[in-house]
């Protein structure tokens, strides 16, 4: 068995500790060890790729491994990493094992959570490690299936209707998006050897151009669906807002992740000729979603509503640069998508602390929390500034990385849509400085809320772990930028 393959086996085993765990005590032991052993692992495999890269070693993937799972079709269970797979194998880890300890006093059916919880993070890591068409559909639709239990059972607010609505525009992603895979493995091979290895296929680029015409948009929207892509966003906001806390910290800090990762991997990556022709489409329209979304989380007055609106204009950031199809821009995406993962899991852990002692997320009937409760409000604080791009946080690093990467585009389109994509920058400043300033500051004008105390430890680990992250990528971020550069380079010049 190939060592990666312990991303999945570990979390294998937590479900079968968590179903023998009969008391509270033993289910967050489960879930703590567990998590504890992917994010060392994860940090394992992090100090194994850059050693061989230090070593000399240029493959494209490293520590790659393949079995037959059924050969008339060519399905094979094929993983490897590169630099972008190992950092978000990175952000996966740290945001599971934070939203287990936010999840500490999960109630009721703990273990049950769990469980679902815990399957969705099989989903995550067995996307980022296949470079197998299959094995990467099967792992994505994994991770997808859960969140329908896991808002509808332990959400809050109108959460039947928002996992409902999440559920259908996912699966109808997935529905464009299996057509897609299937044209792309029957004309994977110009000899009639079909298959679904992702790097064969691109080597083997025998997809002819008039058919990439078609399957292009139908994968970069069937993965765009879940990257909250305008005007495909809608169950996003709802979603976000009626999930629990770690849920919602998993939901837009890694699941959105698996959308532009799967734009990149297999829409780019596969069908150039189409991504350099139909690009400048979708890039006006995501142009548009970046602002979009930036305007609609200033209007908003619920927490969760401004996060998920703020994280359809972060995540549209993401596309945005993939569609640049340079080097620069891409390692931006790639930086974009660790750190918004980072801080929006941060944000949405915050929140949901806030609204379990205030029971309000509405920012009217918030205010003078930072005297009551120091600790989640400094964090909170934290998110916001890195969340609009403050220097020395790592929301700083990827966005000047996207917008300088995309000016280097010298035709006036792409120059007039950076202009435009850049002004959410000034729009996030809005929003969350009214925020900060309304929630944190001023004066308590509920009694209530002075009765309300601080985070607990449990609630200190989750997100302090996140803080010292971010903290790290945006003081520290060349070793980071480094080894995505150098990984996203051949994929970026396949595609030109």
């Amino acid at each position: 068995m190939n060592f990666l393959s312990l991303f999945v086996l570990i979390p294998l085993l937590m479900m079968a500790g968590l179903a023998l765990s009969k008391e509270m005590k033993q289910i967050r032991a489960v879930a703590v060890i567990g998590s504890s052993l992917q994010l060392v692992f994860a940090f394992i495999v992090l100090f194994m790729f850059l050693g061989e890269r230090a070593a000399g070693n240029t493959a494209e993937m490293l520590f790659v491994a393949d079995t037959v799972w059924y050969a008339p079709l060519d399905i094979h269970y094929t993983v490897g990493v590169d630099g972008v797979s190992v950092a978000m194998l990175l952000l996966s880890a740290i945001v599971v094992f934070a939203g287990v300890f936010a999840s500490w006093k999960i109630d009721p059916l703990p273990k049950e959570f769990f469980l679902w919880l815990i399957l969705l993070s099989i989903g995550v890591f067995g996307f980022f490690i296949s470079i197998n068409l299959f094995t990467m559909f099967m792992f994505y639709e994994i991770a997808l299936i859960p969140m329908y239990l896991l808002i509808g059972v332990w959400g809050s607010g109108n959460k039947t209707y928002s996992a409902m609505k999440l559920t259908l525009m996912l699966m109808g992603g997935s529905a464009l998006l299996l057509i897609g895979i299937l044209g792309i493995y029957f004309h994977s091979s110009a000899d009639g050897n079909l298959t679904m290895n992702i790097l064969e296929i691109a080597k083997n680029n025998a997809i002819p151009h008039d058919m990439q015409y078609y399957l292009f948009p139908l994968t970069f929207v069937g993965f765009g669906v879940l990257g909250a892509m305008f005007p495909f966003h809608t169950w996003s906001p709802d979603g976000h807002a009626s999930a629990p806390t770690a849920v919602s910290m998993l939901h837009a800090g890694v699941l959105m992740k698996l959308g532009g990762y799967g734009c990149f991997r297999i829409a780019m990556f596969l069908m150039p000729e189409a991504a350099q022709t139909l690009g400048w489409i979708f890039l006006i329209v995501i142009g548009i979603g970046v602002v979009y979304g930036a305007f609609s989380a200033c209007v908003q007055t619920d927490l969760k509503y401004i996060n998920a609106y703020s994280s359809i204009s972060h995540c549209g950031l993401v596309l945005f640069a993939i569609l640049m199809i340079n080097r620069t821009a891409a390692t931006g995406a790639v930086l974009q998508m660790l750190s918004h993962g980072l801080l929006t899991a941060l944000f949405f852990a915050c929140i949901g602390m806030i609204y379990h002692r205030a029971h309000t997320r509405d920012v009217r009937e918030l205010s003078g929390l930072i005297r009551i409760m120091p600790f989640i409000c400094v964090c909170f604080v934290i998110a916001g500034l890195g969340n609009l791009g403050l220097p020395g946080f790592s929301g700083f690093v990827a966005e000047m990385t996207i917008f300088v990467g995309s000016f280097q585009q010298a035709d006036t389109l792409h120059r007039v849509l950076t202009i435009l994509a850049t002004t959410s920058i000034v729009i996030t400043a809005v929003f969350i400085l009214r925020m900060v300033g309304k929630v944190m500051y001023g004066v308590c004008t509920n009694e209530a809320h002075l009765k309300l105390h601080d985070a607990s430890w449990d609630e200190k680990v989750a997100i302090a772990t996140l803080v010292v992250c971010i903290a790290g990528l945006g003081f520290a971020p060349l070793w980071m930028s480094d080894m995505i550069s150098n990984s996203v380079e051949p994929i970026v010049n396949h595609i030109q």
